[in-house]
């Protein structure tokens, strides 16, 4: 086992807080917006210490695949850990965006070498060959869009903006009318969410003043069925005024999330993260396609190729209970699977119920550990390792058996230790990539 240092993003739109409130340390008074725990070339986690030559830890793994990923993961994914972890901390929202699918990502990537597209270029979509569906588990309450509504419920969405455009005495844009006709008509639901999405991210002239219209006359708007969804407009506006995103939020589902609750996101999912601290975990990938709120660049036509219009429920992803204290977030990706550890030394939740003070990690080939509260102590057959709050490990495949246990200056407080491993999951049936459908509408 081997502790890692971690690098920490200071993305603009990144809590000054949260982390450094999850972790019990002093803020920085800087963006903290990332903390990424993995291999990924873009930053790969630090070896404490270095280890026969390797300083990081994507270096440890490339020497020696077949010890530290297992036989299996080493066939399945290659020479490379094939998820990465973060802790994630939104303090305003993150763009519009979608992921590609493995064989878009494939073909993307293939065309963009030939086309000898530098990989740092502002209009490089693919840096790699791999998809990157994702998950994330709620820490706080966190705020995100997440996959398109059904269209009649985003018409209806639509007619309460043009309704607080009247009421502000401005008159309606024609666009927004135009918008309320064409997702009211007959055609199938997802052509008419595509043609309005492919009409606003085109960011014509009749776009930013329904945009700022639409926002105006929501900041003043009533309470409504819809006061979360107008609220959101009027925050994303302030944020990116004019921006095509704004009205394209109502296309979509708003989630909120309590801490605890799951979501995933496949292939071809338009998500935004709007706010709040979770453990995200994806495959190793930094394939993006952007579609809105953002200064980044935006291909629009590789977008509109990527995106999946077909309304979905917002896809909460339930655990599965593997015992006491011990939660586990199968979604439909073979990259990843993730756990969620609670020890403590007495009861919890219901009376009678207790937690453990050590419980295995489950693990299918490697692994890695975060420290969440608390101490943890990991014990294998090679040894033992001690992770307090912040810090966090990789388990190797041929250290496995690893059992989580509660230190002992944790046990003697009320909270115990809370901890995340991620592993690699096991391969869905039937397409990778395929969306799940008539999904549930209540968490996890």
């Amino acid at each position: 086992m081997y502790l890692l240092r971690n690098t920490l993003r200071p993305y603009a739109w990144g809590s000054t807080t949260a982390i450094a409130e999850l972790f019990g340390r002093e803020p920085s008074g800087k963006p903290e917006a990332e903390l990424w725990i993995g291999a990924h070339s873009g930053a790969p986690s630090s070896l404490v210490p270095p280890v026969d030559g390797s300083e990081t830890l994507d270096e440890l793994i490339a020497a020696d695949p077949g010890r530290m990923l297992g036989a299996d993961t080493a066939a399945r994914f290659g020479p490379e850990l094939p998820f990465l972890a973060k802790i994630l901390a939104a303090g305003s929202p993150l763009s519009l965006q979608v992921h590609p699918t493995a064989a878009q990502a494939r073909a993307g990537y293939a065309g963009e070498e030939e086309a000898g597209i530098d990989r740092g270029a502002r209009e490089r979509n693919y840096k790699d060959e791999h998809h990157k569906p994702e998950m994330i588990f709620a820490l706080t309450p966190f705020e995100a869009l997440c996959g398109f509504r059904d269209p009649a419920e985003a018409a209806d969405l639509f007619r309460a903006v043009a309704a607080a455009v009247t009421a502000s005495g401005r008159p309606v844009p024609e666009l927004l009318e135009w918008i309320v006709a064409e997702l009211s008509s007959g055609r199938p639901a997802p052509e008419r969410l595509r043609t309005v999405f492919s009409t606003l991210i085109s960011d014509g002239e009749p776009v930013r003043p329904a945009v700022e219209a639409a926002a105006a006359a929501a900041a003043d708007a009533a309470d409504t069925d819809f006061a979360r969804e107008l609220a959101t407009l009027v925050e994303l506006n302030g944020y990116y005024p004019g921006d095509p995103g704004v009205l394209i939020s109502l296309l979509l589902n708003r989630a909120s999330l309590q801490p605890g609750d799951a979501v995933y996101l496949p292939a071809g999912n338009v998500h935004a993260y709007l706010n709040g601290l979770g453990v995200e975990v994806m495959a190793s990938s930094d394939n993006v396609l952007r579609g809105g709120l953002t200064p980044k660049h935006v291909d629009i036509p590789e977008l509109l190729k990527t995106v999946d219009f077909r309304p979905l429920g917002i896809p909460y992803l339930t655990a599965d209970e593997a015992g006491p204290g011990q939660q586990v977030f199968r979604p439909p990706f073979e990259e990843f699977a993730l756990q969620r550890l609670e020890l403590a030394q007495g009861p919890a939740g219901s009376p009678g119920d207790t937690l453990p003070a050590e419980m295995p990690v489950l693990q299918n080939g490697p692994a890695v550990v975060i420290a969440v509260r608390g101490t943890v102590v990991l014990v294998s057959p090679a040894g033992s390792l001690v992770l307090e709050a912040g810090q966090s490990a990789f388990l190797p495949a041929v250290d496995a058996p690893v059992t989580a246990r509660l230190a002992s200056d944790s046990a003697q407080h009320d909270d115990g230790a809370l901890a995340f491993a991620v592993t690699v999951g096991t391969a869905p049936d039937g397409e990778p990539d395929a969306p799940r459908l008539d999904l549930g509408a209540s968490g996890a």
